[in-house]
């Protein structure tokens, strides 16, 4: 892998249907009777206050140099038109487009100095999500993502101390995861609706007219309504599991607890007008309320229209006037991102909930220039020359909050062009093993059956990054 670009146009992130249909199929993708066996062997109770991870991801990747890692002495056609600004870390600066961010970044730690082995969105995707070595570019994953992994090994610690799932995207990333060998029992409970419309409302959580409960509790034939359902309880052989399962789809249905984690409504003013009235800023809000609420894994993926024309970050000169989408989206995402930040420790979340905001990868530190395939945010007409940056894995930033971890630091460092890591180069497996080692389990030892009933290990090589670990 040269970092190069490839001579096809790169798509980007597609999407792909989301686990959450319509009623109490949004359900059936987070428990199914896998869950249920697992949480009847060797019952665990934690002995320690229960820790959580929300992971903020950039689909398509964000440019390192053009935010937390700016080479002012570079050539121009390196650096970028954006000037820096000092932040709360002494010596360090970031752009000029995160003045939010830097004026509270002894909150948090910036890592400049993480690499993966694969250019291409799902392999750059995959190796981060599981740890997959493949450098290829596959349709799905081979290892069930660190989510899914999460979501399973807690299921055994016996029943939550909430209605909630354990596992909950805001929405969950839609590309290049997935449950593998684990079994779609530990697949995301997925909101998709946008947070910021005063219509947003999660279909069948916490029913509260009574007409309604009845007449759900009478659903005694969820089977003949859930096809996805039909399919994994006839790979699980658990058929004898549907009652038990019928009574938690109706739990997280009628229990009002359910219904006021995600109601919004209830946070004042003040607060939801600091995250930003914009779908990311009310994600985000929303993942913390998630949280405080009893949720062990909260993805929340910012894409969609606030990226720019195509919906993502991959900033290839044929999608977006580079620097164009990065000033277009930069005032949502500062200004997201600082808040969620900030709340987690005036909350006093700090010390249990570990924050970690990435993409796959970063951006080519030379620009180039292309014609636009056509005209929308952040965009020119089809046909402008306009600069972009291409995909890049050999150096890229990413930055972590609360977990109880070293703040107001920098780890790692990229050379004088950005353009590869240079000291403390951290990659994908050390990604999955400190998240792992926050969430209290021992990447070291743990291992889950694959496909051929072979014990594999969550990290094969790779150790938690010391700062960043509680």
């Amino acid at each position: 892998m040269n970092g190069t670009t490839p001579s096809a146009p790169c798509p980007g992130p597609l999407d792909r249907r989301s686990f959450m249909r319509t009623g109490i199929a949004g359900f059936a993708s987070l428990s199914l009777p896998g869950i249920l066996r697992l949480r009847a062997e060797n019952a665990l109770k934690a002995d320690k206050e229960k820790t959580a991870v929300i992971m903020v991801w950039l689909p398509g990747g964000c440019s390192h140099i053009d935010t937390y890692d700016p080479k002012s002495d570079a050539p121009i056609e390196y650096r970028g038109p954006f000037g820096t600004i000092p932040t709360k870390i002494p010596g360090t600066r970031f752009t000029e487009l995160l003045p939010m961010q830097a004026a509270i970044a002894d909150k948090f730690t910036v890592v400049r100095s993480f690499t993966n082995g694969a250019g291409g969105h799902p392999a750059g995707s995959m190796q981060m999500f599981s740890g997959d070595t493949d450098q290829r570019d596959k349709p799905e994953p081979r290892l069930p993502d660190w989510m899914t992994v999460a979501n399973y090994l807690r299921s055994r610690e016996g029943r939550p101390d909430t209605p909630l799932p354990r596992y909950i995207g805001v929405p969950a990333p839609s590309n290049y995861t997935g449950t593998a060998y684990v079994g779609d029992a530990y697949s995301p409970f997925n909101v998709t609706g946008d947070p910021n419309l005063p219509s947003f409302d999660v279909p069948n959580i916490g029913l509260s007219n009574a007409d309604e409960t009845q007449r759900v509790g009478r659903r005694v034939a969820l089977r003949e309504q859930l096809d996805t359902l039909e399919r994994a309880f006839d790979r699980e052989g658990e058929t004898g599991a549907l009652d038990e399962f019928e009574q938690q789809a109706l739990t997280l249905l009628t229990n009002p607890r359910s219904r006021d984690a995600f109601d919004l409504t209830k946070e004042n003013d003040r607060t939801r007008d600091r995250y930003g009235r914009n779908r990311w800023g009310q994600q985000l809000l929303l993942a913390r309320r998630l949280v405080e609420a009893g949720v062990d894994v909260i993805t929340s993926t910012l894409s969609g229209p606030l990226c720019g024309r195509v919906n993502n970050w991959d900033d290839h000169a044929v999608n977006h006037h580079v620097f164009d989408a990065l000033r277009f989206r930069a005032p949502a995402y500062d200004q997201a991102v600082s808040a969620l930040i900030e709340d987690i420790y005036a909350r006093g979340l700090d010390k249990r909930v570990l924050v970690v905001v990435t993409g796959e990868f970063g951006r080519t530190p030379k620009v180039n220039y292309q014609p636009s395939t056509g005209a929308g945010n952040a965009s020119a007409p089809s046909g402008t020359k306009q600069p972009g940056r291409d995909h890049w894995p050999r150096a890229f930033s990413n930055i972590w909050a609360g977990g109880n971890i070293q703040t107001g630091g920098v780890i790692g460092a990229s050379d004088k062009k950005g353009e590869d890591a240079i000291s403390r180069r951290v990659g994908p497996h050390d990604f999955l093993a400190t998240l792992y080692q926050h969430l209290g389990i021992d990447y070291h030892k743990t291992t889950i059956q694959d496909f051929n009933g072979r014990p594999t290990l969550l990290v094969d090589h790779g150790k938690a990054i010391p700062e960043l670990t509680g």
